[in-house]
C-alpha cells in the first residue's frame, strides 16, 4: 500500500508500544452500529439491503454514515430512518450520545460532533 493511499485511508493514534491505525470505515461502522442500537432508529440510510447482504455473510452498517478524522478528532454525519411514533429530538440526542461514547471508548479518538439527518420514517411496525 502506498504512503499516499495509507494517509487517506487510515488515521493513527500513538501509544507506548507503537502506532495504532484505524480505518475510517471502521469508525463509520462503529457509529452505524451504535446508532441502530438506539430504540426508535430503524436503520441508517442505505441499510435497506442489510437483510439480503447478511444472508450472504456481508453487512455494511456504514452506509449513510460518513466520518472525518483530523488528528485524533472525529466528526460524524449520518442519515437515519426513524421508527414511526418516536420523539425525533429525544431519539437523536440518545443517538448522538451513544455514537460519541462508542467511538471514544472503542478507538480512543475524540468525537467533536455527531450530525444527524432524518431521511425517513419506517411505518412497517405500526399497528
Amino acid at each position: 500500500m502506498s504512503k499516499e493511499i495509507e494517509k487517506e485511508t487510515y488515521r493513527t493514534a500513538e501509544n507506548v508500544e507503537g502506532e495504532i491505525r484505524i480505518a475510517d470505515e471502521v469508525v463509520a461502522n462503529i457509529a452505524g452500529i451504535a446508532a441502530t442500537e438506539v430504540e426508535g432508529v430503524a436503520s441508517t440510510v442505505g441499510n435497506i439491503t442489510n437483510g439480503l447482504m447478511s444472508k450472504v455473510g456481508m453487512r455494511s452498517v456504514s452506509k449513510g454514515v460518513s466520518v472525518e478524522v483530523e488528528e485524533s478528532v472525529v466528526s460524524v454525519k449520518m442519515d437515519l430512518i426513524m421508527d414511526y411514533g418516536y420523539n425525533i429530538p429525544v431519539t437523536c440526542k440518545k443517538v448522538q450520545e451513544r455514537v460519541k461514547n462508542a467511538i471514544e471508548n472503542m478507538t480512543g479518538l475524540e468525537v467533536s460532533d455527531v450530525m444527524i439527518k432524518i431521511s425517513g420514517i419506517d411505518t412497517s411496525k405500526q399497528a
